[in-house]
């Protein structure tokens, strides 16, 4: 079993902490769903587990397996497990998403043999149409397609945790139908632990938690199951706001 724990972690961008010290712990084959208002320090916490530039670590740690994260960088930290599913995933013209797996594998130490098969396989599965695998990475995909392709990646690089920023954003019904359920049947075939950042409680009527926090002023301030995120879709965020912002 694989665990990614955090604790205290303290993080900055450009000189303003928006991270003050926040405790989450992520296991093999849990969804862990972490909701929050705008400003909050969802995408701030899912770019520096993945070690985007242009973000200071203050204080606390981060281990996978045992292994200090920050002690890696970002390409060391993807061969170690971990996963970032980009709410804007980015296009990479000239390369084909079988190459960019291929190359992937083989940096891991990985048998690339069966890749070609297993997109194919992927692309069928999730519903994304085989005409768009010979096109460069994301060029030219609509948002849902883009997401399609994010979880044909996800899936056939099984890592042991996978960090979902907004996968939401864009996607129509049955785009995030088909996301939330390959994310779902990951975290059974092949042990997948989830971190899911979401503004709204539409994926995770989908895509359904073991545990639901809410993430406010760089805190966690709440943490429940699934019935969290049904009290703030009721509710709002303004009863989980930390007293000072309230």
């Amino acid at each position: 079993m694989s665990v990614l724990e955090i604790r205290g972690l303290r993080a900055a961008a450009a000189g303003v902490e928006i991270l003050r010290g926040v405790d989450l712990t992520i296991a093999s084959g849990e969804v862990h769903a972490v909701m929050g208002p705008n400003g909050s320090g969802k995408s701030t916490l899912s770019h520096v587990l993945a070690g985007k530039p242009g973000y200071t670590v203050l204080g606390g740690t981060v281990t996978l397996d045992g292994v200090d994260v920050f002690a890696l960088p970002a390409w060391k930290r993807a061969q170690a497990g971990l996963f970032l599913a980009m709410q804007y995933p980015i296009e990479v013209p000239g390369v084909s998403v079988e190459s960019l797996l291929v190359e992937a594998r083989r940096a891991a130490g990985g048998d690339v043999e069966g890749v070609a098969a297993a997109v194919v396989a992927e692309a069928a599965r999730i519903g994304l149409d085989p005409v768009l695998l010979e096109r460069s990475l994301n060029v030219d995909l609509s948002g849902g397609e883009k997401k399609r392709n994010e979880m044909l990646q996800l899936a056939v690089l099984a890592p042991k945790i996978a960090i979902l920023d907004e996968i939401d954003s864009g996607l129509d019904i049955d785009a995030l139908r088909a996301v939330a359920r390959r994310v779902q049947e990951a975290t059974v075939e092949s042990s997948l632990g989830v971190l899911a950042i979401t503004h709204y409680n539409r994926l995770l009527e989908e895509l359904r938690p073991d545990h639901t926090h809410i993430l406010a002023k760089g805190l966690i301030v709440a943490s429940g199951g699934p019935e969290l995120a049904d009290q703030v879709e009721a509710e709002g965020y303004a009863a989980f706001l930390p007293a000072e912002a309230a």
